[in-house]
């Protein structure tokens, strides 16, 4: 009797704790199709006395966000597609290819790690700037093509694969890219799936270095756009949580459906150092 009560006891402590972490998105998504004005009353209602589409349409049609949305969108794909092209041919040259200095150049890029992002941010932009790639999607999608991060998960994942599959294909006359692309890349899918998640996320989400670099509205993303749009709407409570909702969904929707690979290739990823 005791462990039934146990469980049920998680289970309730689990859905409080489930529908707390939910609570705030509810209210966003509820605050979006309110009227203007009515999100700020006391209390705050938490729904809609009446349900509007107008403050997406003020932000399409009046502030062009779909721009943003689009730049955003095709940066994070981008960044997406060279990411796992650079992350997983290195993290398996890494894991399964022999070569002269390959476990000290990995320790030195392990090294790199400590180093805060924020300070290589200045000298990039510099380069970048030398190079006339400022205010432009080459810039904005250099920081995304190579990780530290990326290259360690993908390495440590590719070191559960045996050594016997991969000799054998070799002794049937393949070559390493024909190995790679035919034999180990299929193995690879839950961490392929995971770092496309991760990057998706992090390019769609990333605020710092599109602001440094993306001075133009025209090739703004959209987590700028709406930070800049804030400081005209500071006091439009709904029309900003009506961009919040345009600027969660398509990743939260990415994670949902892919949510069972990320998860995978996170654990079976960690199992082997």
């Amino acid at each position: 009797m005791r462990r039934p009560v146990e469980t049920l006891g998680v289970n309730l402590a689990l859905w409080a704790v489930g529908l707390l972490t939910l609570f705030p998105l509810f209210w966003m998504v509820s605050a979006s199709f309110m009227a203007p004005g009515e999100a700020s009353t006391f209390p705050p209602p938490m729904l809609p006395r009446a349900a509007t589409w107008a403050n997406y349409r003020l932000l399409f049609a009046e502030h062009g966000i779909v721009r943003q949305v689009a730049n955003s969108l095709l940066i994070s794909l981008l960044a997406t597609a060279l990411s796992l092209l650079f992350n997983l041919t290195a993290g398996y040259a890494f894991a399964k290819l022999r070569f002269r200095g390959r476990d000290r150049v990995f320790r030195l890029l392990l090294g790199a790690l400590v180093v805060p992002a924020q300070v290589t941010m200045m000298p990039l932009f510099l380069m970048l700037k030398e190079m006339g790639l400022v205010n432009s999607y080459a810039g904005a999608l250099v920081p995304w093509l190579a990780s530290v991060f990326g290259i360690y998960l993908v390495r440590q994942y590719a070191l559960t694969i045996p050594d016997e599959l991969l000799e054998a294909a070799r002794m049937d006359g393949a070559g390493e890219w024909t190995t790679f692309t035919r034999v180990v890349l299929p193995l690879l899918k839950p961490i392929l799936v995971t770092l496309a998640v991760l990057t998706f996320l992090g390019s769609w989400n990333d605020f710092m270095w599109p602001l440094i670099v993306l001075t133009e509205r025209e090739v703004q993303t959209l987590p700028v756009a709406l930070a800049v749009l804030s400081r005209e709407h500071v006091q439009d409570v709904e029309l900003m949580m009506a961009g919040a909702v345009i600027t969660v969904l398509p990743v939260l929707l990415l994670f949902l459906l892919l949510q069972r690979y990320y998860m995978q290739g996170l654990l079976v990823g960690s199992v082997k150092g």
